[in-house]
């Protein structure tokens, strides 16, 4: 079993996989950089000086925590009270997500799609090698007809 681990594990096939995958990380953190830093400010700005990072619908509003204060004579004048943290949908985040996988998927249609015609090219390209046996038969056939 480990053997064949092994065989799985130090294929050209996965070796190549697994450093596709770390670049296509490192890529998704740029093209997510691209879409929240540079296109959705300026996007923003076009449609009315918009933040997207801010648009939410805030579903149940948040409150601060307040603390507990002693007056002059020792009294407690306000309770202690957890803060509440704000429930929101935020639409905003979520339009610059779906337009950063939008954009990543664009990127890697076109990659693999490139790559893909590249391969069928090179298949194109390489000469169909006539089997051994056939080129030995045609030898044979010829000097049988001289």
């Amino acid at each position: 079993m480990f053997k064949q681990f092994k065989e799985f594990a130090f294929k050209g096939n996965l070796i190549d996989m697994a450093v596709g995958i770390i670049i296509g990380g490192a890529f998704a953190t740029v093209v997510k950089s691209l879409v929240g830093d540079v296109i959705m400010p300026a996007v923003g700005s076009v449609v009315g000086d918009i933040d997207f990072t801010k648009m939410k619908h805030v579903v149940t509003p948040g409150s601060p925590a307040k603390e507990a204060v002693k007056d002059a004579d020792g009294n407690v004048t306000t309770a202690a009270v957890a803060a509440v943290e704000e429930v929101a949908i935020k639409y905003g985040s979520f339009i610059t997500e779906l337009i950063s996988f939008i954009m990543l998927a664009l990127v890697v249609f076109i990659v693999v799609k490139k790559v893909m015609a590249a391969f069928e090219k090179e298949e194109e390209e390489k000469p169909e090698e006539t089997p051994k046996q056939e080129v030995l038969l045609e030898e044979i056939r010829d000097a049988l007809k001289k």
